[in-house]
């Protein structure tokens, strides 16, 4: 499926590096504040998977926050199942400058044909988590497009409706006629359960722009989340909250940094650039599809994510 089939995605609020494990915190008050930081805390002691490196190798020291130096995070959402470890649904990639007050994010599609780093194949992008984990993921990615990518969020999808059934559901605006997962959904605006979001969120087949359209609903799904979570009627159900976010997110960023993020990078939050793909195209390589990135345009996208992170 050819990128430019993928409809322009309007400016969107900053998906916040962490913002969906501490909006609610920053929203507590009063006899609510202790209690919110507390459960907070503990869910975010729960979701802190390190990691077998220390650093990118891409990086010569290691980014301080407090300095506001620029930084980037992988968000993965996989799609763990039993018995095997999965595969890595979707991959997005942001760089945060609070220098220039921005962050630019990217969606890699599944597909897209690159070096499996570590592996010494070439393959689907989403294989690189089947073969070697998070950390073969960060690195396969740093060799596509070639930046140090400095920390990970990653996502149980199958969980995730648990996490949309604690905010007590989402709205969205739905572009297309289509059923997935045993669910009818019509165009215009749509509240959706766990189960339905999930549905949602992962057709791709009944769309003519395949993977490009899944990633918008994903992101859709993940801003109504993130919009729902920090509502003032969410405040009664943050324990549900912190305890869906705890069983199914998992990061190698400390609650420290986490806090030290929202202190010094608020400001990055005022300008976000989707980066399109335009000219990537599929093709069939003994029998099977990947997605090929032109080298012209792969390199242009790598000068733009190192400019940002203040590498050239």
């Amino acid at each position: 499926m050819r990128a430019d089939k993928h409809k322009r995605v309007k400016k969107r609020r900053w998906v916040k590096v962490v913002g969906i494990f501490f909006l609610l915190m920053l929203i507590g008050g009063g006899a609510y504040a202790y209690s919110i930081y507390h459960s907070l805390h503990s869910a975010v002691k729960t979701m802190h998977t390190p990691i077998d490196r220390d650093m990118s190798s891409k990086r010569t020291k290691e980014v301080t926050f407090k300095d506001k130096e620029p930084f980037s995070v992988l968000l993965l959402g996989v799609d763990e199942r039993e018995n095997d470890k999965g595969r890595s649904d979707s991959m997005i990639v942001l760089t945060v400058n609070p220098n220039k007050k921005s962050v630019k994010m990217i969606s890699i599609p599944r597909d897209t044909l690159t070096d499996i780093v570590g592996h010494g194949t070439r393959d689907k992008i989403n294989h690189a988590y089947a073969f070697g984990g998070v950390e073969m993921s960060m690195d396969t990615v740093e060799g596509l497009l070639d930046i140090p990518i400095d920390y990970y969020v990653q996502v149980n999808m199958d969980g995730f409706k648990d996490i949309v059934n604690a905010v007590g559901g989402v709205t969205v605006n739905n572009d297309l006629n289509f059923n997935s997962g045993g669910y009818s959904f019509e165009k215009g605006q749509l509240t959706l359960n766990g189960k339905e979001a999930l549905a949602f969120s992962r057709m791709r087949h009944e769309d003519p722009r395949g993977d490009f359209g899944r990633q918008l609903r994903q992101r859709e799904i993940i801003q109504a989340v993130i919009n729902e979570g920090a509502s003032v009627s969410s405040l009664w159900n943050f324990d549900d909250i912190f305890d869906a976010l705890g069983n199914n997110v998992k990061t190698n960023l400390k609650f420290e940094e986490m806090v030290d993020i929202q202190k010094h990078y608020k400001s990055a939050s005022k300008n976000i650039e989707q980066i399109q793909i335009k000219t990537g195209s599929g093709t069939r390589i003994d029998n099977i599809y990947y997605y090929v990135i032109p080298n012209e345009e792969l390199s242009e996208i790598q000068n733009t994510l190192k400019n940002h992170l203040e590498l050239s």
